[in-house]
């Protein structure tokens, strides 16, 4: 009888500044497999990321499960090993894994990435997707290796963008899709059935971490550009200008290419009782904003307080 013991690595948000459901972990747990720990980094003691909750750790306590918030995994080959599974699961871990610990899972490790490699190898491929205007992304499954996202591929799943959706709405998406997928396949990769190909390695493409300074919006950029950035900081560290002098944060912007543009930063009311913003080229049209300590709202809700 193939064994259905596991050790899960990770936090299962697939991007910087989501929330998750844990489609993985619910999964795994709905369909007989054990999950023997689930295996997390530190929560960053800063404000910001303690009002989010940890996900796993509430899963992890909800089914009994032990949770292991572990800095650093090179001398903890034998506090793993002690747990006997036959395979790990890894979703958002954010670290390289040692060979070691690798090698204490006889059916190897298999990685959750939302990209379809070796495109968007790194850390940011769900805000890279959006970034780069992508019109396809999707989620590969993939053994791990002890290099950046460098392992042979069990399988992938192509996903079309429309190119409106958000970041929380894409790690939402690609994380049930690949959660399906991985049930579907684990037992043919427990079992060896199912080999995985290696990626070429000449097509791989590199993402950059998302630091807080990229959420300034330089109004110099096209409007086409920012309303990206807005979908792909969503949530974190998300956009932001000033409106009138005030400092805002924009959460929903699309551009409007209709009328020329020569003055970056000035107002444009618009015909739906709304407003946008010049740009370098093309006016960004406020769909929904936040202001200092107060709650999200359209920009015609906006612009009926505010004199602009």
């Amino acid at each position: 009888m193939q064994s259905k013991k596991i050790l899960f690595f990770g936090n299962e948000r697939l991007a910087t500044g989501v929330t998750t459901k844990t489609p993985l972990l619910s999964s795994l747990v709905s369909s007989g497999y054990e999950i023997a720990a689930i295996v997390t980094t530190p929560q960053k003691d800063n404000r910001s990321r303690k009002q989010r909750q940890n996900e796993v750790a509430e899963f992890a306590r909800s089914h009994d499960i032990p949770l292991l918030e572990i800095g650093s995994l090179t001398n903890e080959v034998a506090v793993l090993k002690q747990f006997g599974a036959t395979i790990g699961i890894l979703a958002a871990y954010g670290k390289i894994v040692p060979q070691a610990i690798i090698d204490i899972f006889p059916a190897g490790i298999v990685n959750l990435h939302p990209s379809l490699l070796p495109k968007h190898r790194g850390p940011t491929p769900v805000e890279s997707a959006i970034l780069n205007n992508d019109s396809l992304t999707g989620v590969s499954l993939m053994k791990l290796v002890a290099a950046m996202d460098a392992g042979p591929v069990f399988d992938q799943v192509i996903v079309e963008l429309s190119g409106n959706e958000d970041k929380q709405y894409l790690a939402d998406r690609l994380g049930e899709i690949g959660a399906q997928r991985l049930i579907d396949l684990l037992p043919a990769i427990i079992s060896g059935q199912l080999k995985p190909e290696p990626q070429d390695d000449s097509s791989a493409t590199y993402d950059h971490k998302i630091s807080q300074s990229d959420a300034n919006l330089e109004l110099t950029k096209t409007a086409e550009l920012l309303s990206r950035e807005i979908r792909a900081f969503y949530g974190w560290p998300r956009s932001r200008t000033n409106i009138a002098g005030q400092p805002v944060i924009i959460t929903q912007a699309h551009a409007d290419n209709s009328v020329q543009t020569h003055n970056p930063g000035r107002i444009q009311k618009t015909n739906s009782g709304g407003f946008g913003i010049e740009t370098g080229s093309g006016i960004l049209v406020i769909d929904k904003l936040i202001q200092p300590g107060g709650k999200e709202m359209s920009g015609a809700e906006y612009l009926r307080g505010h004199k602009l």
